[in-house]
């Protein structure tokens, strides 16, 4: 009995002592796979009066004001392990008081693989943000945010970064009816990008070459005078960066050309262009100023009754459109230009002279003061070029690393050639106020 009794014991112990090691060469092993979960909380309201056109509200005289609240959800997972990513964020807006369908929507879903040799392939709907983000970028001020169901395929390493890509967009699965594509998700049938950027070694300095074209959408069904077909129009030019130690140049061109296509469904050719610079100076990390011009060239018109502005028929549309950017980072924080439309839809461009200071008197806490001077870039014939003058006042505060409030205060003075093109006395004067408090907990997190 004594024996087996030992027999046993040391049969615990050599089990035991296999265990450790194992467990231990188990720990010791790298943990190559990773998934956290985490959440996105935005409430944001705005408190506004004028800016904008009155569309349909002629006949009357409503009130100049304007006050919402509005939250914004998103779950966030992420999954990763060598060659392989994938990233799924589920979505919800909506505005305090909404009734009816507030579904989650899926902002983002894509997997990518990647190779040790810097290729890589993505899949599904992705928010796309390039260079500046002039161009192309999320454009998160809107709350809803941008994001396209596309293929991207590149390759990146050694200071070279080339991306392609694709994206084909369709209403339903539709089998035996037509491929025609309206009220979709993004305003074009198919889309072919090529970014290329290069970063030279030991020198302070980066360049960005953009090719764009882009498939909409023309004609109408069953109309033989205006068939369905698909209209192209490109988008091509570059950008570059230069930032030295205390000092950061931006420059960008970009030309449109092709055909474009308006609510009619009608197509006409287009020929437009645009180019900006920006300077910005950080004397210490405290603070600093940045001084920039955008040029976007615009559409001619002649007034064609009494207080009112009628357009000529162009053979070619002049006014350009940045199409995917994030315009409300550089035409001033509300952007009254190109996320509404003036009178008759007229196109007249844009001029945007603007001066800053910005600066973190502590550490959690960002400050910034815009002036715009902003002007059309066509001729107006019996008015002044000058829309009018805007200030932006912004500030941020980082409570903690996933706790943040921003808020700022638009105030913009007019001019009658405001007041003209985007009709009426509200679009002369603007003050407009606004806040955001982002809360975004990490829940969750775990290697194996």
């Amino acid at each position: 009995m004594g024996g087996n009794h030992l027999r046993k014991g040391l049969a615990m112990v050599v089990l035991m002592a296999t265990s450790q090691c194992v467990f231990a060469q188990a720990d010791s092993l790298d943990k190559v796979n990773k998934l956290s979960i985490g959440m996105n909380f935005l409430t944001h309201g705005e408190m506004c009066a004028g800016g904008l056109p009155r569309t349909g509200l002629k006949d009357k005289e409503p009130e100049d004001r304007s006050n919402f609240l509005l939250g914004r959800f998103r779950l966030n997972v992420d999954y990763e392990r060598p060659g392989i990513q994938a990233h799924a964020v589920l979505q919800n807006k909506a505005v305090w008081g909404t009734s009816g369908n507030t579904a989650l929507k899926l902002y983002e879903g894509w997997v990518k693989l990647t190779a040790r040799n810097g290729l890589f392939a993505q899949l599904g709907r992705i928010a796309l943000s390039y260079d500046d983000e002039r161009i192309i970028g999320p454009n998160d001020f809107a709350t809803m945010a941008l994001s396209h169901d596309v293929l991207r395929v590149g390759y990146e390493g050694h200071g070279h970064q080339l991306h392609a890509i694709l994206g084909y967009n369709q209403n339903a699965e539709n089998v035996y009816t037509t491929t025609y594509y309206s009220d979709g998700a993004q305003p074009y049938k198919n889309m072919q990008t090529v970014w290329y950027h290069y970063d030279v070694p030991k020198f302070p300095l980066g360049a960005s070459l953009l090719f764009m074209n882009i498939g909409q959408q023309a004609g109408k069904q069953d109309d033989r005078d205006n068939p369905v077909r698909t209209e192209y129009q490109q988008m091509w030019g570059g950008y570059v960066n230069f930032h030295p130690k205390y000092l950061t140049l931006e420059g960008s061109y970009y030309r449109q050309t092709g055909q474009d296509v308006n609510d009619n469904m009608y197509s006409k050719k287009i020929n437009a262009w645009m180019a900006s610079v920006q300077a910005t100076v950080n004397p210490t990390e405290h603070y600093g100023f940045k001084l920039g011009y955008d040029y976007l060239s615009g559409d001619d018109y002649v007034p064609v009754i009494y207080g009112g502005i009628g357009m000529v028929y162009h053979a070619e549309e002049n006014g350009f459109n940045p199409l995917f950017g994030s315009k409300n980072k550089f035409y001033g924080i509300m952007d009254y230009f190109y996320e509404s439309a003036y009178t008759n839809g007229f196109t007249p461009g844009l001029q945007n002279a603007s001066i800053g200071v910005f600066g973190n008197p502590t550490d959690k806490l960002k400050c910034s003061v815009d002036y715009h001077y902003l002007a059309v870039a066509t001729d107006l014939h019996d008015l002044n070029r000058t829309l009018g003058h805007s200030f932006d006042v912004q500030a941020s505060y980082q409570f903690t690393k996933d706790i943040s409030l921003m808020a700022g205060y638009t105030f913009m003075v007019g001019t009658e050639t405001m007041e003209r093109l985007k009709e009426g006395n509200s679009s002369k004067y603007a003050r407009w106020g606004w806040f955001s408090l982002v809360i975004s907990p990490s829940i969750f997190t775990t290697k194996w």
